[in-house]
């Protein structure tokens, strides 16, 4: 197993689709191992493939409370239903939180690393809102395209309100645009 390095805004392979997985081999069981090893190292809740330079249909998800870690390959979204509004951030975007809007709950279809079908549901959890979050990721997506507006995101060890236009501070809605605009 070895770190792999993690991508960032403004890489382009955050924002390309990923192709889907064909061959369940060699490289693709150290993919997976190097990749939950990569997110453990960062403190992370799931890494998806492209995070770390592959453009392939694979994430990885561990919920704190939880033993094991979920290995997606092919993962599709089958159904979602509600709303909610929630905190969140990205290993994409370090030093950056922001407020979006997230399922109540979903559904999704996907294999494990040895192929086999999984399903999984997820409601009202910390795992729902990372199965979208990830499966946006393999979808070229990033958690940006969901902020609730262009002032609902923040610096780490800022307020999360947008600062006074004559302070020389950053405002939320000018990171938000540096951040979409790169």
């Amino acid at each position: 197993m070895a770190l792999r390095p993690i991508r960032t805004v403004p890489d382009a392979v955050l924002q390309t689709r990923t192709r889907r997985v064909k061959e369940f081999d060699a490289s693709l069981q150290r993919l997976i191992d190097d990749m939950i090893e990569t997110m453990r190292d960062a403190n992370g809740v799931g890494l998806a493939a492209n995070q770390v330079g592959v453009p392939l249909r694979v994430c990885v998800i561990e919920i704190p409370e939880e033993e094991d870690v979920r290995v997606l390959i092919n993962p599709q979204m089958v159904a979602r239903e509600g709303e909610r509004e929630l905190e969140e951030g990205c290993l994409s975007i370090p030093g950056y939180r922001g407020t979006v809007t997230r399922s109540y709950s979903v559904r999704v279809r996907a294999t494990d690393r040895t192929g086999r079908p999984i399903r999984i549901k997820a409601e009202d959890d910390l795992l729902a809102q990372a199965l979208e979050h990830e499966i946006g990721h393999l979808n070229g997506q990033l958690y940006i395209d969901h902020l609730i507006s262009k002032d609902a995101i923040w610096k780490l060890g800022e307020e999360k309100l947008p600062k006074d236009p004559d302070s020389e501070t950053e405002s939320s809605s000018a990171v938000a645009e540096s951040i979409t605009s790169s």
